[in-house]
């Protein structure tokens, strides 16, 4: 599984492609949180990370298909998974080593936006930022991250077309982030159904991680969809 693991980290880096989707990453990031006035955390009159990890899971929509679009279209594209197939390896070490290098990539992207909470503590005149709910929204971004790239990985085992894996991972992530917020919101399900609904959604569960309170509901929901994810990408590697 680490063989597969540190191929997919060697191939994401082997191009530029690797190196502009983290420096767009950073560079949108930079400006949307320190030059855009609108969204500007320098703005608030306060230390507070708030906008950033609102806007964020946005970026990271986009961001996570581009990286994951490849893993496994460009394997049956290139004719390099018959090389896999004659490997020692299950299809379950495949695809859990594809989700690992890719997750390293995520990680590696986020890790320097600790620059932007050093940043507003040493700015803070009085205080400084809520250091609980930070590292929360943290761990609640990593944690999305995290599923962004199972759906992401999922979609690739589908086709052999990039572009047709980025559209339906984003699309995929997108629905379920904001699609069941947004139909709890509908008068048809007013009342306790709207509840219910809306906790389906990835948003919810994000949102209570990022108040600083890692519950375990919300990390057993994480781990459930990224496993449902790999198991359907399992299904889809052994049948090629």
């Amino acid at each position: 599984m680490w063989m597969i693991c540190k191929k997919e980290w060697r191939q994401f880096f082997s191009s530029l492609t690797g190196y502009i989707a983290l420096t767009i990453f950073l560079l949108l990031n930079g400006l949307l949180f320190f030059v855009f006035p609108d969204t500007s955390l320098l703005n608030f009159g306060y230390a507070t990370l708030d906008s950033f990890f609102r806007l964020a899971p946005w970026v990271l929509l986009f961001l996570v298909p581009t990286i994951t679009m490849r893993s496994l279209a460009d394997e049956y594209k290139g004719g390099t998974f018959e090389l896999l197939k004659v490997l020692p390896l299950r299809p379950a070490e495949i695809v859990w080593g594809k989700f690992f290098g890719a997750l390293l990539v995520i990680l590696l992207a986020l890790l320097p936006t600790i620059i932007y909470a050093v940043s507003i503590q040493l700015l803070s005149a009085v205080g400084g930022i809520d250091v609980g709910s930070t590292i929360g929204s943290y761990i609640g971004l990593f944690m999305l991250g995290a599923v962004f790239t199972g759906i992401g990985i999922c979609a690739s085992s589908f086709t052999n077309n990039t572009v047709v894996a980025f559209i339906t991972g984003a699309f995929a992530c997108f629905l379920l982030f904001n699609g069941f917020s947004a139909i709890s919101k509908l008068p048809l399900f007013a009342g306790s159904p709207a509840y219910y609904i809306e906790m389906l959604g990835i948003n919810n569960h994000y949102a209570s991680i990022s108040k600083g309170v890692v519950d375990i509901r919300d990390v057993v929901y994480f781990a459930g969809i990224i496993l449902v994810s790999m198991l359907i990408t399992q299904q889809n590697v052994a049948k090629r």
